[in-house]
């Protein structure tokens, strides 16, 4: 990194910790409450629903409830259709399938620091979102089952929780629907116990603006398969979309990345080989090969429009 960059890097950091600790001041002054405080279950709870009862899940956060309100994020641009979208999925209640939140409502102590600055500040902008959104007196799934190790203090369950969310796909036909350069699985051993890994690449930006297409590559695929998808608040809707068509699809998120930092014992985001991460400085500086038996297990590619 030469120096322009290094003080880039370390002003915009610097601009960002001032930024959240403001907001943390006055959310603490203020004892700012969240009117609609749901109930979300325990990640093992989610977990083994999952894997019992062959659920599929939408997950939201702090990036889909901006969509929700037709408000635009990093990777993923404002959509009318995909805002619609989201806000219904928010508020189903369907057998089979499971909304998931964060579990960050209340008891924020379980979380390390970094967490606990970041959702003060989330809910002292947005809080009114949740409460807008958001079905009181419904049990939300815990949307933390694909984020269980980097931001909790204490990182004691972690092993029990990546144990336990590889039986969902144990001994299973799984189809990855993911970004270019996600590359779920490259480079670990978390899917190891699938049966076969097949792969969809999709767009890694604005991937909503290919969604018929995304659709339509998948359904070609038998309805005995499991989807995998990491495609960022698309995935949101897609893992809807095709629990309604008869699939089973899990909305997988960061489980990939979250389980590469468990296996260095990461305690910081960090850049990991031949992955992109877009919350870490130089996360999209990734190889364009990622090996032979990768690239063998691409059955299809969406690409973006070119314009």
């Amino acid at each position: 990194m030469n120096i322009k960059s290094f003080i880039t890097t370390l002003c915009g950091k610097l601009k960002y910790n001032c930024t959240v600790e403001w907001y943390n001041f006055w959310y603490l002054i203020l004892d700012k409450k969240q009117k609609n405080v749901p109930k979300v279950a325990l990640i093992d709870e989610t977990i083994r629903k999952i894997v019992t009862e062959h659920c599929s899940i939408s997950r939201f956060g702090d990036g889909e409830i901006l969509l929700t309100d037709n408000k635009a994020i990093g990777f993923q641009k404002e959509n009318v259709e995909l805002s619609k979208r989201l806000s219904q999925i928010l508020q189903s209640q369907e057998e089979g399938h499971l909304v998931c939140i964060p579990d960050t409502f209340s008891n924020l102590n379980r979380y390390n620091r970094k967490a606990r600055r970041f959702w003060r500040t989330h809910f002292f902008l947005f809080m009114n979102l949740w409460d807008k959104y958001l079905v009181p007196g419904q049990l939300y799934y815990n949307s933390f089952i694909t984020r269980p190790y980097m931001d909790f203090a204490s990182k004691e369950s972690s092993k029990v929780w990546f144990q336990n969310i590889k039986q969902i796909w144990d001994n299973r036909d799984i189809v990855f629907i993911e970004g270019e350069m996600s590359r779920l699985g490259v480079g670990n051993d978390l899917f190891e116990n699938a049966r076969s890994v097949r792969r969809v690449i999709c767009p890694p930006q604005n991937a909503f603006a290919k969604y018929d297409d995304i659709v339509t590559e998948s359904c070609k695929l038998d309805k005995n398969i499991l989807f995998l998808i990491a495609l960022g608040p698309t995935a949101t809707v897609l893992a809807y979309d095709l629990f309604k068509k008869g699939y089973q699809a899990v909305d997988i998120g960061h489980i990939d990345i979250e389980y590469g930092w468990w296996k260095i014992g990461a305690r910081r985001k960090v850049k990991l080989p031949q992955k992109y991460i877009n919350e870490v400085s130089g996360g999209d500086d990734v190889p364009l090969d990622a090996g032979e038996e990768y690239q063998k297990q691409i059955i299809s590619r969406i690409l973006p429009d070119i314009k």
